[in-house]
Parts: structure tokens; sequence; C-alpha cells
């Protein structure tokens, strides 16, 4: 049979790939490898005799209780003890071992393994650990850590150390010559196989490491998920403030300079009303103009974030919003408790939004939008009494599809009823702590 060297029989080892070899010998990743199956085999090693040790006291104790009443009742008691004690413990003494074998994968080679998370809505200590797959993958792994960890640790020191076994040998027996240089040329070949077996069982241990202590990868993808709405949540409120930041600086500067443009061009036209008729005209254009600048600024003002929103909440808000609408609207608000900022700014928007589509495509005679809040839950509800079809008319696909968005960017739901005739009913359930 013959005899491989790092992945190569004795025969491909030609001067120029020998050297390669031997090169390998003081590799970095040579040492990183060793250093890993090293300390593998003592972090293996300790997880064979502590969780091998309880297995053995709790199999004793077992043992001990099917041959009771001899002992009498105190060793019973301890019996006992040790039968329900230790099923308990096993999972957190699992747990820790498997938090030392991260740390040592981290230390020798960088890796970094992150603990699986735990599992919500499992049963309680001690039943909870015994029910979760991440338990069983972690015991799973120290008992195949006999393999890799602790015969690999063996096979990778046995194979630095056979030159020094080879030396000993031929001091011991000095009068053996031929199965002298036989273990010389064994020990060379080993230990030119030692990078490449430290390399196969690091490899082995890191793989193992990453399947069986790791996230799984259900809990993978829910942490992803849950990584991707913190992100979502985090733009929507960025999103939000830096409306507000807009909002307010357009109110406290632009607004405040056209106001009082608006008022000198008002005085200046009052003031130059005996003026000849082009001055008069050009005084009172740049008049209607600044007022008319005014009003689109205070509406696009209205449209980042209405300050009445943040000063007053959620109902003044939607009062001023239906107050200004060219159609009569019922408003209904029973919110008992706020929701949080940037839900009740997607919920102002998405009725301010709705009552545009309905005045621009309902042909409604009036509106009625309710607010109410169950729970975690702010249920919108924006009605109208028109023609219907609200998803096959002009113009409103877009504008439905933006409500849809607003919803979502909070992790809500929109829900449109439009049947041929009327009425159009547009419900959005918004989570309130999002």
């Amino acid at each position: 049979m013959p005899l491989y060297v790092d992945g190569m029989t004795l025969a491909d080892l030609t001067p120029r790939r020998l050297a390669a070899t031997a090169s390998s010998l003081w590799a970095a990743a040579t040492w990183r490898a060793t250093a890993n199956a090293l300390a593998g085999l003592l972090a293996g090693a300790a997880g064979v005799l502590v969780l091998g040790g309880l297995a053995a006291l709790w199999l004793g104790a077992v043992v001990s209780l099917a041959e009771w009443p001899v002992g009498g009742w105190t060793n019973a008691a301890l019996y006992i003890a040790a039968v329900l004690v230790i099923p308990a413990l096993t999972p957190w003494v699992a747990q820790g071992l498997a938090a030392l074998q991260r740390s040592r994968l981290r230390a020798t080679l960088g890796t970094k393994i992150p603990a699986p998370a735990r599992t919500a809505g499992r049963a309680p200590w001690p039943v909870g650990p015994w029910l979760a797959a991440r338990t069983w993958r972690q015991l799973g792994f120290h008992l195949l850590a006999v393999l890799t960890g602790v015969a690999g640790g063996l096979l990778v020191a046995a194979c630095w150390l056979a030159p020094v076994a080879a030396v000993g040998y031929l001091a011991v027996h000095r009068g053996m010559l031929a199965i002298g240089l036989l273990a010389c040329a064994g020990s060379v070949a080993l230990l030119l196989a030692a990078p490449w077996t430290a390399r196969q069982v690091t490899r082995a241990d890191e793989f193992l490491a990453r399947r069986l202590l790791g996230p799984s990868r259900s809990e993978e993808l829910a942490l992803r998920v849950a990584s991707l709405a913190r992100s979502r949540a985090d733009a929507v409120a960025a999103a939000d403030a830096e409306r507000r930041r807009i909002e307010r600086d357009l109110h406290d500067g632009a607004q405040q300079r056209l106001v009082s443009l608006a008022m000198n061009l008002g005085m200046a036209r009052e003031r130059f009303a005996g003026e000849a008729e082009p001055v008069r005209e050009a005084i009172a254009a740049a008049h209607e103009e600044a007022i008319l600048a005014l009003s689109e600024l205070r509406e696009f003002i209205r449209g980042l974030h209405p300050a009445v929103l943040s000063d007053r909440g959620l109902n003044a808000a939607l009062s001023g919003l239906v107050a200004r609408a060219p159609l009569p609207v019922r408003l209904r608000v029973d919110v008992a408790r706020p929701a949080a900022p940037g839900v009740e700014a997607v919920a102002y928007f998405i009725v301010s939004e709705a009552l545009t589509n309905v005045v621009k495509h309902a042909q409604a005679s009036s509106a009625e939008v309710t607010v109410t809040r169950a729970g975690d839950l702010l249920r919108v509800v924006v009605s109208d009494d028109g023609t219907g079809a609200a998803a096959s008319g002009a113009g409103r696909g877009t504008g439905l599809r933006g409500l849809a968005q607003r919803a979502a960017a909070v992790d809500g739901t929109l829900h449109i009823d439009s049947p041929p005739g009327g009425p159009t009913v547009i419900t959005a359930e918004l989570p309130c702590e999002s």
C-alpha cells in the first residue's frame, strides 16, 4: 500500500515537490492548523471527560435505584437527585463546552462562529433546552470531537513527534540498523505528512463546528430577517427624522422670508396705488406671485411632515386634513395610546393620499375616515360612496401602489375592497411599535 505524504505518494516526491513539501513545515498556515489541532485535542478531551463523567454518574444512579432498597433512603434520595439534576445540567454544560470550542477556533484560526440564537416559545427550563435543536447539535459535535478533536489531535501530534520517537528508538536499539533506518524513513515521511494531516484535521474540525456549533440555516434566515427588519425600521425612522428637519428648516427659514416678502409687497401695493399703471401692475403681479409661492410652499411643507402631527398628535392632524378636503368627510379617531411617531406619520399620509384619490377619481359625494387601535395594531379605514373599481381607474394604480408601499415601510398591510359601482373601502393595518 503506497504511503501518502501531503496528498502524494513517495514516488511522486520529485526534488522540487519535496522542497515545496518541506517548506510547508514552517508555513504560518501549518502552525495555525497544528495549534488548532492540539487545542482541539485538549478541548475534545475535556468535553469527553466532563460529559462522559456526567453520563457515567447518571447511569450509576439509575442502576443504583434499580437495586433499591440496598443502601437505604439516604442513598436513594441522593440517586434520585442525581437522576433529576444531571439531565437538567447537561445542556448548560454542553453550551459551555461549545462556547469553549468556538473560542478555540477564534483564537487559533480567526474563525468567528456566532452562537445559535435562543428560540422563543420553547418550554421552560429544564425541559426547554432538551427541546431545542441547538442542544442536540452541540452534543453531536462533542461526540464527534472524539474523532476530529482527540483522535485528530493525537494523529497530528504523532506526525510531528515521529522523529523524536525514531531517535529514541535508535538510542535504545543501537544494534538493529536495518529496523532503525526503516524507522527513520517512516518518521521523515510522517514529519512531511504533518502539514497535510494538520490541515485536513482542521478542515474537518472547522466544518463540523460551523454546522453544529453555529446557528442552523433556519436560524440564520431568522436572524437575517430580524436584521433586515431592524434596518428597515431604522431607515424609515431616519427618513421621517429627515423630513421633520426639512419641514422645520423650511418653516423657520424660507416660509418666513416669503411671508415677509408678501407683506412688504402688499404694503408697497397700497403705498404706490397712485403711481402709473405699469408700476401698479408690476407690484400687484409680484404680490400675487409671492402669495402663490407661499401657498405652494405651505402645501409642500405639509406634504413633507405636518407640524401639527408632532405638536398635537394624529387626531388633530387628521382633523385639519379632513377640514381642507373639498367634499364632506366624516372622521372618527379612537386611539387610546399614541403609536410610534413614524407609524402615525405613515397613517397620516395614507389618509391624505387616499382622500386625494377619492377627490380625483372616485366621483364620490362623501367619505369617511376611521382610525382605531386594537392592542399593538393601528387600523386605518378610508371609505367613499363613489363609483368603485379603484384598481382599474386611470391613474389609480400608481396611487394605490403608493399606499401599499407606505404601509409596507412599517411592516403593515393594505387591503382594498372596491367592487364596480362602489363603495370603496381601503383598510391599512400598521404595527404600532414599528
